[in-house]
């Protein structure tokens, strides 16, 4: 029970039926705790029926499932309900294409660690958690690496830019789309990171200059 008193569900038993003749009995817990979701849903039928959530149409008691991030309760769905998923797989070149996507997910996911930590250097940095005296040589090193991540950043996005799908490849120009803005916001960030480098240079530089004053 939560502070309300209401019942939580952290787990719960569907039979999940797809267009075919194929009947699932899938089982999905909620996330942190949380009533599962539609989504939870939707990524367990993924995994049991290989449909991609965007080509699934989820229908339980007549009605479509449409909100990710809706509790199965608020639809009334609970354990031993039935529902019907309509939906196909995508084609083999879909699914290699899909692929490639996923790889190139990898890397700026790689690559979005290395900026993290060079995000959480800077910030100890100024902090004052290095002597003085070596700030600057710290400072233009992470400005090094910086660059060095927006330029593999900049050679991703020319990857995906370069990636020319059909027209009926819906879920890989949904996944390139959301790479590409992935991509552009972590290149936003580089820019932010060495405009804040380059500021704290600067400072270092003038307090040099004043001090030899």
């Amino acid at each position: 029970m939560n502070e309300k008193g209401t019942c939580v569900v952290l787990a719960i038993s569907i039979f999940a039926f797809t267009s075919g003749s194929a009947k699932h009995n899938i089982t999905i817990s909620g996330s942190d705790g949380n009533a599962p979701t539609v989504k939870d849903l939707s990524d367990a039928l993924t995994q049991a029926t290989g449909v991609p959530q965007p080509s699934q149409k989820i229908i339980f008691k007549g009605k479509s499932l449409k909100e990710m991030e809706e509790s199965l309760s608020s639809y009334g769905v609970k354990t031993g309900c039935k529902l019907m998923m309509i939906g196909k797989r995508n084609s083999p070149e879909e699914e290699a294409e899909l692929k490639k996507l996923k790889d190139i997910e990898k890397s700026v996911e790689q690559m979005a660690k290395k900026l993290e930590k060079v995000d959480g250097e800077l910030t100890g940095l100024k902090n004052g958690f290095l002597a003085k005296d070596l700030q600057a040589e710290a400072l233009n090193k992470l400005d090094h690496r910086v660059k060095a991540a927006a330029e593999q950043f900049m050679k991703i996005l020319e990857q995906i830019d370069a990636m020319s799908l059909p027209e009926n490849f819906n879920d890989c120009k949904m996944k390139k789309k959301g790479l590409v803005k992935t991509v552009q916001d972590f290149l936003a960030q580089c820019d932010r990171i060495e405009a804040c480098i380059s500021d704290h240079i600067t400072k270092i530089q003038s307090k040099n200059l004043a001090l030899a004053e």
